[in-house]
Order: C-alpha cells, then structure tokens, then sequence
C-alpha cells in the first residue's frame, strides 16, 4: 500500500469485533468500531480539501455520518450480507463474518450516493433495495500466462483461504473425489492457508500441498483447477486468477456466478455433478481442448465488461479539482538487532504486516500494538514495531545477558511460533522470559498446593478457554533471578467453590472460571529438567505465564506466607 498510496494509515480498535451473533443478523454498526468515526473527522478536520471517501464493506459505512457536505461517498461493497447466513443452514453450521437483514442493510447502503457492486446479480439487489446510483464493477484480471489444453489430466487444484465457504465446499468435494477414486485417476492437490483447517485429511487421491512460495508455482504444477463452490456471495477470486494464470476451471453454478457464462462445465449442481464431470473429463483430450477455449473465451469476455463497467463509473464521478499531496518517499525499514541469553532480537520498524520470518530466519514473535489514544495523538502512524528472534548461530543459546526486550508497550502475538514450536526451547523460554513483564490480557493471583520437582498444582481462576482445551496454549515458569521453564499443562478441571482470588482481563469476552491446574517440566530430547525448589519461595519463580494465539496470560503465584505447601 505505501507504493501506491500517498499516505497509509493505522486505526486500532480497543474492542474486539464480535464473530457471533444468536440473533437474526448483526446490526449494521456491530462489526464498525468508533475509532473508525474518530478517524475519519480527524482526517477531515486536517485535509478539508478532500472532494471523496470509498468505504469497504457496507458494516463500515457509519463513518460516512462523520464526512462533510459536499464530499462524494462511495461504498464498494463486495458482497451481499443480507441473509448470508441462510447459506450456512445445510452444513449444520453458524456463521463467523458479518451478516445482517435487508433493512439494516438498505440503512447502510443510504448513507452513500454511489454504491459499487462486483457482480451483477448483487448490482441488481442493490438497486431493488435502495434509491441509489449502483454501479457494476468486477476487477479486472490481466492475462498472466497463456492458455494450454492439457492433453490428460493428472493433477488437478484448488488454492484458497480456510474460510467457511472454501473449507465446507474442498472438504465435501474431496471425500465425495477420494470415494470412487483409483489409480488411473488425476490426483487432487489443495494448497494455501486452508490445509491448516484440513491437517489430518489423509484420503485416496487427495494430496494437501500446505502453504506454496508464490500462486503462479501453484498453477504450473497442475492440469485444471476445481472451484466445487457451495456457498459464498461477490465474485471468487479462485476462479479469475486460475483463469488469469491460464488454467481451465471446472465447477459449480456458485462458483461462476458473476462470469456470465452458459458452458455446461462450468455450470454443474453439485459434488456428485462436479466429481463425474472431471471423471468424464480427465483424459477426453477433445473435451479438455473444448474447455481450455471456453475458459479463454469466457476471460476474454469478462475482461471487456470489466473494462466497459470501469469507464462508466468514472465517466459518472463528478469533476472537481484537488489538491493532490506529495507522494512521499518510501523508506527503509528501521532495524536494530540486540543479542542476549543465547538468542538474537532484529527489532522492525515497518509497514510490512504479513511476514512470519525475516530475510536472517528469525521467526515474527510479537508485534506493537498501540492503544486508540495513543495511535490518534500521534497521528495514526502506519508504522509498527515487529520482533523477530532467531538462536544465535553456534547453538549455545548460553550467552551472558539478560533477554533483549520484546516489547515497549502492548504488543500481540505471533501464534505461530506458539503452536508450531519452530525455535528450539531454550529459546522459547528466553522469549517468555522477556514477555514476562509486558502488558497481558488477562491476569490472575494463584495458591500452590501441590509441589515436585517433576510437576506443580495450583488453584486459581483463568479464562474458560484454558479449562477447556480449546485453545493451544504454552506455559512457563518465571520469576526474578531464574531463567523462565517451559512447563506442559498435563490436566485442568473446573472448580465448584472459588478460591477468592483476584482476576483481572482487559477483554470483557474472557469469563474467569475457578480451577486447578496441574504442570509438568516440558521435555527436551526425551529428558525434562525438574522444576526448582525455589520456587516454594517468595523470592524464587513467582509466576506462569500463558501464551496462546495472541492472549497473553499471567497467574501471579501467592508468596509463602499466605500458601501451604503439600508435597505429594
């Protein structure tokens, strides 16, 4: 964004966006946080020259109350969420993304004077809903690779994101594949983000490729590309760029919507419909050049609308000259590696906000997050500070020093180095180590009752998540004048009286639930190093804390005076 935009800016939210509602529909303003509002008449009040604003998604359109007279407002809506979740009722399943009724979603839309639709069938509930200028305009997908008729099929993909529409329909599709598959036939490779909500799938003719280095790598490595689309509203994505990238599509009526397109391959019913058409396909070398054609044709075709679309909805913008700020110049990201108990820290100052690693192989831990306040008097920076850490290079991880700092206010979580432990222990424990006085999102005061050098039980109350298991947490022992210890939580169970203990949370979702919980020392190379009798002290380890997603956790354990300590 900073290489197209002239300026680029961060807007925290202090509460989360709820994902569930037992009701009909979310109101139109639930997912919109007020610092969204803030911004927007603070951007305003400092650039009154700015003639229009385009709002993403309808669920945000409420800032546009905050817009003067006279400014153009322009909402791209993406999709429809009136009765989205309707889609959801033949999985048995609740949605967890926005959606709403009619109603409030005609009081949104009315809040703009133009209204931009992706496909045409949503542009004309659009226009039956609300007295409004709707405009089509689907992107349009540039021709990235040429079209080649694959003369049989052996390999055959989808690629996309574990969201609910991808997850129900690959996962339906690819038992309903594996069912009556064979040798003979292509093999079905899925790649991209939703292997991780689909790890344990081990069927016949089905193969989970995981995350791949770039899309076109992807494509290049498989004859056709399935879109066996159950649900889901806008235009697929999956579909456009397999076309753009020269690959012939097969799927379902879903997943074409949008296309305008008759041909019989790309129009199917269903999994069953969906499974026989490439059964009948995979080596019909006449039938797979009929559909490469189809599918270049059907670009082709598309692309002209797109294009046509585009110039009426800027033939229809009103004129008015502008200001135009000066661009300004893009700058390096602000770096500074710092080196302590056995790990190396490289400390980022970046917009970059998807990176799991550094070019150095350092694995993203946690990364800054402002408060509203904070974030709105310095003027919204879109700059973050990110923390990468990697083990020093001769392996020690022994080397003198304290932990190089993590943090410098709130800060959330990479969870991919929690769940996926891909820095060796000692490591970790430095991290935590390091973690262990930075801002957590729940707290709590704990009573050891139970006490080895093999294991520890506590009573406390913690979120109702941890009683649960429902969420892959890491846990470590810290304190003053110990290195922290990793500990595995062996066993939880839910109390019936509370023991009187303080809990605190800054996220009103976290329910306290008094427990007990057992520990043991966490095993490195089958052997665990016993957990100190120090701290049966108060000056000894004196905390646990939990890492889990991006929630950090802290049980502050009661010093001697006030625990009585049984050994068991």
């Amino acid at each position: 964004m900073a290489a197209v935009f002239d300026r680029v800016f961060y807007i925290p939210a202090a509460a989360q966006i709820p994902l569930k509602t037992w009701a009909g529909g979310f109101m139109i303003d639930a997912w919109c946080p007020p610092e969204l509002d803030e911004f927007v008449t603070w951007y305003f009040g400092r650039n009154p020259d700015t003639c229009a604003i385009v709002v993403n998604y309808v669920f945000l359109s409420r800032c546009l109350d905050a817009v003067p007279d006279g400014v153009l407002r322009v909402i791209d809506t993406h999709d429809r969420f009136a009765d989205r979740h309707l889609q959801y009722r033949p999985f048995r399943a609740e949605p967890n993304f926005f959606f709403t009724d009619r109603a409030s979603e005609g009081v949104g839309l009315l809040r703009a004077d133009m209204i931009l639709a992706i496909q045409s069938a949503e542009a004309d509930y659009f226009r039956d809903l609300v007295d409004r200028d709707v405009y089509l305009l689907p992107p349009v997908f540039a021709e990235r690779a040429k079209f080649r008729a694959p003369r049989r099929l052996t390999r055959f993909g989808f690629i996309g994101h574990g969201n609910d529409p991808n997850l129900f329909s690959i996962s339906r599709f690819a038992h309903g594949w594996a069912a009556t598959w064979n040798p003979d036939l292509p093999v079905l490779v899925i790649a991209g983000e939703i292997c991780g909500s689909l790890s344990g799938l081990d069927l016949p003719g089905v193969e989970l490729a995981g995350y791949v280095d770039a899309v076109e790598t992807f494509y290049a490595g498989v004859d056709a590309v399935v879109a066996p689309m159950l649900m889901g509203s806008g235009l697929k994505m999956k579909v456009a760029e397999a076309l753009s990238l020269g690959r012939p599509v097969i799927g379902t009526r879903i997943a074409f919507e949008g296309f305008d397109t008759d041909y019989p391959a790309h129009r199917l019913d269903g999994i069953a419909d969906t499974v026989a058409a490439i059964r009948r396909l995979h080596d019909d070398l006449d039938g797979l050049a009929t559909l490469t054609a189809a599918c270049l044709d059907l670009l082709a075709r598309y692309n002209a609308k797109a294009t046509a679309c585009e110039a009426a909805w800027l033939n229809a913008i009103p004129r008015r000259s502008a200001r135009r700020a000066a661009p300004s110049a893009a700058r390096a990201p602000d770096v500074s590696i710092t080196v302590g108990a056995g790990i190396i820290v490289r400390e980022e100052r970046s917009l970059r906000s998807l990176p799991t690693a550094d070019e150095d192989g350092g694995i993203l831990v946690a990364t800054e997050n402002p408060s509203p306040a904070t974030a709105r008097e310095a003027g919204y920076p879109s700059e973050r500070r990110r923390w990468f850490v990697s083990p020093e290079p001769d392996g020690s991880l022994q080397s003198a020093g304290p932990a190089p700092a993590l943090h410098g206010g709130p800060v959330s979580l990479s969870p991919e180095w929690i769940h996926r432990r891909s820095l060796p222990q000692p490591a970790r424990e430095a991290i935590a180590k390091s973690l262990g006085d930075a801002q957590a999102d729940w707290t709590a005061d704990g009573r050891l009752i139970g006490y080895e050098a093999d294991g520890l039980t506590l009573v406390t109350c913690v979120p109702s998540f941890l009683v649960g298991r429902s969420r892959a947490t890491a846990a470590f022992l810290i304190g003053d004048g110990e290195r922290a210890r990793e500990l595995r939580l062996t066993s939880t169970a839910a109390l019936a009286r509370s023991p009187g203990l303080p809990f605190a949370a800054t996220r009103g979702t976290l329910t306290p639930v008094p427990a007990s919980l057992t520990f043991e020392p966490l095993e490195i190379d089958g052997s665990a190093s016993p957990i100190p009798a120090a701290c049966k002290t108060p000056s000894g380890l004196t905390a646990v804390l939990f890492l889990s997603d991006d929630l950090m956790g802290l049980i502050r354990l009661a010093s001697a005076c006030n625990t009585r300590f049984e050994v068991h």
